[in-house]
């Protein structure tokens, strides 16, 4: 492993500013380097964001079993065998009555609600079921443990904020009392009648919000699409006339989603060019996310997830490519690429083993041509500074079912890597694709794949499903952003406006092919990349020793959990997984 002690990396801003002075814009200067401090946190971490600052300001920063193996990609991928798939009702309710005994934390005081005209199906309650009896959903070795008080606040706040229920404690009771209101299995006795009494004021209506946005979406999963909306118009007495917190935020972004669904199922807009009657073109999600912006470059400058993800990946690579001296890094998603100014800083920190030739390869389409031009400038720029013999290529291609091998410049002797970050994740509504560069993966013989990917199920064909997997996952998400970012700051707003309710849209709105957005979870990869030939490989303990460093370099990684699972890597906000990290090789 290397630390960034064993260099002396004084003067590397007033370079990097020398070498790249013809490729930067002039802009106003985003306060950097009050976001973090000069304290180390792991090899090159100040470096890397003295490399990120640089970037942010370029021109380009102005622009917006056996069996498995025969199963099919399509098969597979489209979640019906392998997703964490619900046990019977029968099943969850003996479970819920075997912890009856258990104490809880809020008392039994509640009436009893209205029942429901048709219950969730059996999968849907089994979903609110798993949420709901607050059971942790990972098995594995923790890493890092919230801790219970945040090294920012004071002891009076953080007694104040312990009254306070998080988003996801909030849905979890909404779905819970929903599914209390529903059952029609009366011979059991729920130990999870929440009470309000131990509820502030606006979380007891938060609650109300949420069984409103839970029936309205159980009437769309029957098709009875006129209750649906009348459902969604009673949650407007809901929201607040000022700022909205993460529960309000959430299910107005849902309610929309759930809008237009209906909208379409009843004929009122046609397709998806049309939102909500107005006809102009969708913004363009996975477009959006490969080019580098402003609101992005901030957003995961304070995301701890997504540093996790770069130096633990990158502490992998160095440690598989050892002492090879020609490497060829193969990024499926390159964004801004600057992830590799600290392999790059890595590599030049070796004695014995000097390196021939660092090659980084990114695959685009005519679209991202521009940005990656841009980008392979900049890494060679920074290269230079390092001294570090560098070659940056490109292979564009209009879809993947184009990819050849022969497409890819190779040395003689020089040792492959592959990193794909969230790149994957958005090929699965089109199997074809994804095969196809998995097969050309397999071709080129990696000496390892590094995959970040989502940790969610949004994939279900069930509609039911889908909905509440997503209404939870992007529960934890908003009151993420909520700790990371100001409720007035603009980006903020295009995160969640744009970016969050895009991804919304397609999994609630969208069917078919037009459902873009289909994040699977770890075992659904695993048992895919066993088709190919692929066998995990364990962190190393350098690798997690990073990921802890970059936790705990953040205010808000009191809220955050770092598990090892079979051989991966999960993380978690408040102990909800949204991202995993595993290590791959070819057999």
């Amino acid at each position: 492993m290397f630390s960034s002690e064993d260099f002396g990396f004084g003067e590397m801003r007033g370079k990097i500013s020398t070498k790249c002075e013809e490729s930067l814009i002039s802009m106003e200067k985003f306060d950097f380097e009050n976001q973090f401090s000069a304290t180390d946190f792991g090899y090159f971490q100040d470096e890397f964001l003295a490399a990120e600052q640089e970037y942010s300001f370029s021109k380009y920063q102005l622009q917006q079993d056996q069996q498995q193996q025969l199963i099919s990609a399509d098969e597979l991928l489209d979640d019906h065998r392998y997703n964490l798939v619900s046990p019977p009702l029968e099943a969850c309710l003996a479970e819920i009555k075997r912890l009856h005994e258990a104490p809880t934390s809020i008392q039994n005081d509640v009436e009893v609600v209205k029942k429901k005209e048709v219950s969730f199906s059996l999968a849907s309650l089994g979903l609110l079921y798993r949420h709901g009896s607050g059971f942790k959903r990972l098995r594995g070795d923790r890493i890092v443990e919230p801790n219970t008080k945040d090294k920012s606040m004071s002891n009076d706040q953080v007694a104040k904020d312990h009254q306070k229920q998080s988003t996801e404690e909030i849905l979890r009771i909404a779905g819970m009392r929903f599914i209390h209101s529903s059952s029609q299995h009366a011979m059991v006795s729920h130990p999870f009648q929440w009470s309000f009494s131990v509820l502030l004021p606006e979380e007891t209506k938060n609650v109300e919000l949420v069984e409103l946005l839970l029936a309205s979406a159980e009437k769309v999963g029957f098709r009875n699409f006129e209750s649906a909306r009348r459902l969604l118009n009673l949650c407007d007495n809901y929201f607040s006339s000022g700022a909205r917190d993460p529960v309000q935020r959430v299910v107005y972004y849902f309610r929309e989603a759930l809008r237009e669904k209906i909208d379409r199922e009843t004929g009122r807009i046609a397709s998806k060019s049309s939102s909500r009657g107005r006809n102009h073109e969708r913004f363009d999600l996975d477009k959006a996310m490969t080019v580098p912006d402003m609101t992005k470059i901030v957003f995961h400058r304070v995301l701890p997830f997504s540093q996790v993800e770069k130096f633990a990946g990158i502490q992998a690579i160095v440690e598989r490519i050892g002492d090879s001296r020609k490497v060829h890094v193969i990024d499926l998603r390159i964004t801004n690429g600057v992830q590799w100014t600290v392999l790059m800083q890595a590599l030049a920190s070796r004695r014995d083993y000097p390196l021939e030739l660092l090659k980084i390869t990114t695959i685009g389409s005519a679209d991202s041509g521009n940005f990656i031009e841009e980008t392979g400038k900049w890494l060679s720029n920074f290269a230079s500074t390092m001294n570090i013999p560098f070659s940056f290529k490109k292979v564009m291609v209009s879809q993947m079912l184009d990819l050849k091998e022969d497409l890819f410049e190779f040395d003689t002797d020089e040792l492959v890597a592959v990193y794909s970050s969230f790149g994957l994740s958005s090929m699965i509504s089109q199997p074809t694709q994804i095969e196809a560069l998995m097969r050309v993966i397999r071709g080129l013989n990696p000496c390892i794949m590094v995959v970040a990917e989502v940790e969610a199920n949004h994939n279900s064909p069930s509609f039911v499903k889908r909905f509440t997997e997503a209404l939870f996952f992007y529960g934890a998400f908003f009151d993420l952003v909520e700790t990371l970012m100001e409720r007035d700051e603009a980006n903020r707003s295009i995160v969640e406006s744009m970016y969050t309710f895009e991804a919304i849209r397609s999994i609630v709105a969208d069917e078919g092919e037009e459902r873009k957005v289909r994040h699977v979870k770890i075992d659904v990869w695993r048992a895919f990349f066993q088709r190919f030939g692929m066998e995990e490989i364990e962190l190393s303990q350098s690798s997690i020793y990073q990921a802890n460093l970059v936790i705990n370099r953040f205010e808000c990684g009191n809220f955050c959990t770092l598990d090892v699972i079979g051989k991966s890597l999960f993380l978690s906000w408040k102990g909800t997984p949204l991202q995993s990290i595993s290590i791959w090789k070819f057999l």
